[in-house]
């Protein structure tokens, strides 16, 4: 997959491809169902598959004092999209210029101009332009005044009846509930960031950990995790079954918010290594403790349930590299010139 960060001047051959728009934060099942449809039309058509987004997420730029809330930063979504085979990826820069376009303004600069698209393809709930003028309805007009083909994607429904939803997949994190999230969004949520120094006490304690800053990703509930770490090696990603604890530490006096990870098996330095972390199931709440050996020993305990859970549920456990579930055929309006 290539990545561009402008959309002009491009090279013909990724002009005139069938393009998929929208935040997809998360690139949960619905998402993919979004991106399947956006195939199926692009082999239809013989042409190309592109994905347009933003960065930063509209709500950061418009909202920056809010909590961090990002499911999916860029270097994840580029993981999963390039993963259901979209073969190019633009990313469009908000900020006051382009957050000021109004909806025709926006599809005949960047949609018509800049990539000729062949094809457009939405979710039911996309908008856009200025004021959050625009949705579906307003984009099949326009299509049909430019002369491109349009597809709106209807809601894909998961076994108990509701939408697929960036919105339940948080509340899930934020409750302490990673495998319900993985079931919305067809692969294990993960924290990845550079590996910084701590305060070695994991080390002195036997059960040494690597600290990860996370930056503008959501903040899950805080607590103690069944993990699949993955160090990054060029390339590749070399996994390893671990637990991480995400919260303030009171056992250790309270402070800043903390995420670190231990992995089972590994050996060497991570330090300004990037890791990926996984959260496959939670395990316990943090607490406090009566001294550092009461803490160690519950550190051990914690890692040999998560050596149980991982080693139950290895065939199951997914990550963003690897082919995400197949999505449900979604239901589809399509406008044509």
């Amino acid at each position: 997959m290539r990545i561009f960060r402008h959309t002009s001047p491009l090279p013909t051959e990724a002009r005139g491809a069938v393009a998929v728009v929208g935040n997809f934060d998360g690139v949960h099942r619905g998402h993919q169902a979004v991106i399947a449809e956006a195939g199926r039309i692009a082999q239809g058509l013989a042409r190309a598959r592109a994905l347009v987004t933003f960065e930063p997420h509209p709500r950061s730029f418009f909202f920056p004092e809010r909590p961090p809330f990002r499911l999916t930063p860029l270097r994840i979504k580029a993981h999963c999209i390039e993963a259901l085979g979209v073969e190019y990826l633009f990313v469009l820069h908000f900020d006051r210029k382009l957050a000021a376009l109004a909806p025709e303004d926006f599809v005949a600069q960047f949609l018509v101009e800049d990539l000729g698209v062949a094809h457009v393809v939405v979710g039911y709930n996309f908008v856009f332009g200025k004021g959050r003028a625009g949705n579906a309805a307003t984009l099949a007009a326009i299509a049909r005044r430019h002369g491109f083909g349009f597809t709106e994607v209807q809601p894909v429904v998961g076994d108990g009846g509701a939408a697929f939803s960036s919105t339940r997949i948080r509340e899930h994190l934020r409750e302490g509930r990673p495998d319900e999230a993985a079931r919305l969004l067809g692969r294990c949520w993960e924290i990845e960031g550079r590996v910084v120094p701590g305060d070695s006490r994991g080390r002195e304690l036997g059960i040494p950990t690597a600290n990860i800053e996370i930056e503008e990703f959501l903040r899950p509930a805080h607590g103690i995790y069944a993990v699949r770490a993955g160090v990054d090696a060029g390339a590749e990603t070399h996994w390893h079954d671990g637990v991480a604890s995400f919260g303030t530490r009171p056992a250790v006096g309270n402070g800043p918010e903390v995420f670190e990870a231990h992995l089972f098996d590994f050996s060497g330095d991570l330090y300004g290594r990037h890791l990926r972390v996984a959260l496959v199931e939670y395990l316990r709440p943090e607490r406090d403790f009566d001294g550092l050996p009461a803490l160690a020993a519950q550190m051990r305990a914690d890692c040999d349930e998560a050596r149980l859970i991982l080693a139950g549920r290895r065939d199951s456990i997914r990550v963003a590299e690897r082919a995400p579930c197949a999505p449900a055929a979604p239901a589809r309006r399509e406008a044509r010139s």
